[in-house]
């Protein structure tokens, strides 16, 4: 640990540099534990955006595990009191939804019928996908909390400081909603429905409020899970209930976050440290909605590349918004190679740096992968066989013993590749076919690599690949590799062809370049 702190002081690596914030202000409180948090909305599933924010939570909290001995807890909360305002779009059975709009998610009958509410089924899918993942963290209930007499401490706090709340959110709301604000959404006794109605009195000696609603009066605790806070005001609630010390968000609730920063400061608390992140975009540009269905799901990204790499993605930097798309994740996993097979070549300050440092907590599972995303996507297009053992074989033959820890990533990463090949690449390929004079070109290809024995290094079949590009002319060799791949691939670019072919195999190599120019002839 020392050393990784004398080492740690110069990093510039994200999760260090807000590891510390979050230390230096646990010093300055003589806190004797330090707590993150994440929230969940479970009106729906978890989602990437959910990955994302935990993953990154998670890469600070393993940073601060090596500066301090301080206990550290990750606390995922989930706003279950809340009330339902929609009925999500991908439920099957909408019904005992419909019926009970704007009651406590957890108060709801559970449309799969599995659990006891609509809440509690949609806080075990959360759990699940935590655990799926082995993230560390610990499961926060807003019902169990209300309910318990959890809160009922900054319950009452809010209760005391009722107007000066208002003062403070009240230039933030439109005419109509200044009118009937108040931080206190009672659960009314007869419907059970979660009310945003005027409160009319407020009594700090009852600990209650008073509103009215369907022509009838009510007086209500404040305690007890009686009344939830509306969620700017409960988000700072709980900032002080809980000891929150950190706190990720996306960059759409900044405002939010001032605005529940103000109130936490008027209960007489202390913001936490925090950090914005950029949102996602689609292919387009434009912000990933999951009503709209742009963007990746965390279930695409998993069907085609190792969690490793989504781990990686999110990694980078967080405040500058990236695109979510399907071509990402080639690039991304074999950005993530390139940096696991550097790992052992740094020094500790550079691996303290490096992403895969936090991504493995300093401990990667995996050291050396031989081969990259794009040159497997080549060997599965090239090869007929549908079973990855064939394209693992390829990769043996040509790399010799590869060792368990890296075997088992590579297994994944290859089942991952077809799914891509199958789902995706099939159907954007468009393979050229070639002129006179370029089959030509690709009949010398065969005479020079006929020459060739079997185990000819990838150096050198990559030298004579570019002395055919060179004897032919090509102005620029890059159009010359280009014609490779869209002959080949029905791709205008990929990885190393020589490496491809020593991989590969050369006479299986030649029998492709067979296939595709008699494909041409009779097509052409």
């Amino acid at each position: 640990m020392d050393n990784f702190k004398e080492t740690a002081i110069e990093s510039k690596a994200w999760p260090i540099i807000e590891a510390k914030k979050i230390l230096d202000r646990a010093v300055k409180q003589g806190n004797t534990e330090i707590n993150l948090q994440t929230g969940y909305g479970p009106s729906g599933l978890p989602h990437i955006g959910t990955f994302g924010e935990v993953a990154r939570t998670t890469m600070i909290y393993n940073a601060l595990k090596n500066f301090t001995d301080l206990k550290i807890n990750l606390l995922t909360f989930s706003d279950d009191l809340d009330g339902l305002r929609k009925v999500p779009d991908n439920i099957p059975n909408t019904k005992p939804l419909e019926e009970n709009l704007n009651k406590p998610l957890t108060s709801i009958p559970d449309p799969f019928g599995t659990h006891s509410s609509f809440g509690e089924h949609n806080n075990a899918m959360l759990r699940e996908f935590l655990d799926r993942f082995k993230f560390k963290y610990e499961f926060k209930s807003a019902t169990e909390l209300y309910k318990s007499g959890f809160f009922d401490e900054q319950l009452l706090n809010v209760l005391k400081n009722h107007d000066k709340i208002k003062n403070i959110v009240l230039p933030t709301l439109g005419e109509d909603r200044q009118k009937t604000y108040s931080p206190f959404l009672p659960i009314c006794p007869d419907t059970h429905k979660v009310l945003e109605v005027e409160i009319l009195e407020t009594n700090i000696e009852n600990k209650s409020i008073k509103y009215k609603y369907n022509e009838k009066d009510y007086e209500v605790p404040v305690t007890g899970g009686h009344c939830k806070l509306q969620w700017k005001v409960d988000w700072a609630m709980r900032w002080i209930a809980l000891g929150v010390d950190y706190e990720m968000y996306g960059k759409d609730l900044i405002p939010t976050f001032q605005l529940s920063a103000k109130i936490c400061r008027a209960l007489g608390g202390n913001p936490p440290e925090n950090f914005f992140y950029e949102l996602f975009l689609d292919q387009n540009g434009e912000k990933i909605s999951k009503s709209k269905g742009n963007g990746l799901t965390i279930e695409q990204w998993l069907k085609y590349a190792p969690q490793e790499t989504l781990s990686y993605f999110m990694y980078q930097n967080p405040r500058r918004a990236k695109k979510l798309f399907l071509d990402v994740i080639p690039k991304s996993t074999d950005e993530f190679i390139s940096l696991v097979n550097k790992f052992d070549t740094l020094t500790y300050k550079e691996k303290i740096d490096s992403p895969i440092w936090h991504i493995f907590n300093g401990k990667p599972s995996m050291q050396n992968i031989s081969v990259s995303y794009n040159i497997l996507l080549n060997l599965v297009s090239a090869s007929t066989e549908n079973d990855p053992s064939i394209i693992l074989d390829f990769v043996k033959k040509y790399v010799g013993n590869i060792e368990e820890q890296n075997l088992v990533f590579l297994e994944s990463l290859i089942r991952c590749v077809k799914n891509f090949d199958n789902d995706v690449s099939q159907n954007i390929s468009n393979f050229k076919i070639p002129s006179d004079d370029e089959t030509k070109i690709f009949k010398d290809l065969i005479s020079r690599l006929n020459l060739m024995k079997d185990e000819t290094d990838a150096e050198t079949i990559q030298t004579e690949i570019y002395q055919i590009g060179k004897d032919y002319k090509f102005e620029n060799l890059r159009d010359w590799f280009k014609l490779i791949y869209q002959v080949l691939f029905g791709k205008d670019d990929g990885p190393r062809f020589g490496t491809f072919v020593a991989i590969y195999g050369i006479d299986k190599t030649i029998k492709l370049i067979e296939t595709r120019l008699n494909f041409s002839s009779n097509h052409g």
